[in-house]
């Protein structure tokens, strides 16, 4: 029988998702330091329900998120359209503005539109992205292309090479080495003295340097159906390779993204939707021990939009009755309009707490980074 969420539980207590549940999880008080690197972490397709979710796998004991200094709901739609998808809400995140559905890095009037990514690297800070997802897909496209539609894919790859981004790893190597245009952006990347490869252990020995990392044709695979656990792994090594080269400079500026928990609401897959949430969770864990660690780490973790329209419902209707197990019921196969959940953690979380635009969190993180 599927997991599907049907738990018995003993001692059940009520979960209540505010801030000062998150108090008691055991955090570290945030170290009154400037911010030097900045981790924004974005889990696609993450509503509320899809936290709970994880929270109750785990019979309520905490999971990393819940780690956080500081919790926040934002805001998810649109400039046309009050259900957004990813290259809207991706655009929004990265430069604060909101465009129309399908559109990346570019307002409605079709002004190019410049990301706290870009800004953060003009002014000396290291860059990286991680996810698992093509490296071209929505979300990182957002942070450093400009088309009018998300599925301009050899066109995304193309501005990629030429972003200076430090640091990627992902999917999508075909539209670098097996172009319909037959440019060859392998050669290019390494004229630029990127190291290219395309699996994970080939930078076992790699501590510093650009690194572009393509770890499958197009789209990576499930955690649970081959990609393992790429994503902590990949996050350990960005960090190591961006800390060792920006260690006596400015910091850096790292976007990470659970990109398949997504997928798996879009199919109403629950068992996948878990092993995708914890995945990403599990490098959350990586992340805010980093934070520990390195004082001046400040991260922020939240969704781009809810997928799948996720409710968990009990068994039994009658509460007056004892536990009779929860189960997840989809409303959807698409997005939803719900907001979403924000987690922050190190210097500078507390601007993180409340109800937020998205469009508000590109400006908060780089008033605390850039003069």
């Amino acid at each position: 029988m599927k997991r599907a969420l049907i738990y018995i539980l003993t001692g059940f207590s009520a979960l209540v998702f505010i801030h000062s549940a998150v108090s008691c999880s055991g955090a570290k008080e945030p170290e009154a330091v400037e911010v030097r690197n900045v981790i924004y972490m974005i889990g696609d397709g993450m509503g509320l329900a899809q936290v709970s979710a994880l929270m109750l796998e785990h019979g309520f004991a905490p999971i990393n998120m819940e780690k956080a200094h500081a919790v926040g709901l934002v805001k998810t739609y649109s400039a046309n359209n009050r259900v957004t998808d990813s290259a809207a809400v991706g655009t929004a995140l990265a430069t604060g503005t909101k465009t129309n559905n399908s559109v990346l890095g570019i307002d409605p009037e079709g002004n190019h539109l410049e990301s706290v990514m870009m800004k953060a690297m003009k002014a000396g800070f290291g860059t990286g992205m991680v996810v698992t997802c093509p490296i071209t897909d929505a979300t990182p496209g957002a942070f450093y292309a400009h088309v009018g539609s998300r599925r301009e894919y050899e066109t995304i790859a193309a501005q990629l090479a030429e972003s200076g981004i430090d640091v990627f790893m992902g999917g999508g190597r075909r539209l670098f080495n097996d172009r319909e245009d037959g440019v060859d952006l392998y050669a290019d990347l390494r004229s630029k003295g990127y190291t290219v490869v395309e699996e994970l252990d080939e930078l076992n020995e790699t501590g510093s340097g650009r690194v572009a990392c393509l770890i499958d044709e197009f789209y990576p695979p499930y955690a649970s159906a081959g990609r393992g656990d790429y994503l902590p792994r990949a996050v350990s090594k960005s960090l190591e390779i961006l800390s060792n080269d920006n260690g006596g400079g400015k910091g850096f500026f790292l976007m990470i993204e659970g990109s398949q928990i997504d997928g798996a609401g879009h199919k109403n897959d629950i068992d996948n939707v878990l092993s995708e949430m914890q995945d990403f969770d599990d490098a959350v864990g990586i992340v805010l021990d980093f934070a520990d660690r390195n004082p001046g780490t400040l991260v922020v973790i939240l969704a781009d939009h809810e997928t799948g329209g996720l409710s968990l419902v009990p068994g039994d209707a009658d509460f007056e009755r004892g536990e009779s197990g929860v189960s997840a019921s989809f409303g959807t196969g698409g997005h939803s309009a719900i907001l979403i959940p924000m987690f922050a953690y190190g210097p500078g979380a507390e601007k993180f707490t409340g109800v937020f635009d998205n469009t508000e969190i590109p400006g908060i993180i780089e008033s605390l980074i850039l003069p």
